[in-house]
């Protein structure tokens, strides 16, 4: 999951930079209630999770538990791979 969570991190700087440059994110820091990510940024990292890693990400998942810090994003990604090789 490491590789997931980094090219999910590497997208939330570049696409979310930090107010204070230099500064970093916790990997379980909620990006929305800290203000980094919303509502837009939710719609704009759901298209990336769908490009990047072929997944679809249905309604019913966007939700805190699996769009609010990067390392939940990680581990809906990594679900949702799994789930798409079990049904392959």
């Amino acid at each position: 999951m490491e590789d997931t969570e980094t090219r999910v991190e590497q997208f939330v700087y570049m696409s979310f930079p930090p107010a204070v440059p230099g500064e970093e994110y916790s990997t379980t820091q909620s990006l929305i209630e800290t203000g980094v990510m919303d509502s837009m940024g939710v719609l704009v990292m759901v298209t990336w999770l769908e490009e990047e890693f072929s997944i679809i990400v249905d309604d019913e998942d966007v939700i805190p538990e699996n769009m609010d810090s990067i390392a939940n994003l990680a581990r809906y990604v990594e679900r949702k791979l799994a789930e798409m090789s079990v049904a392959g």
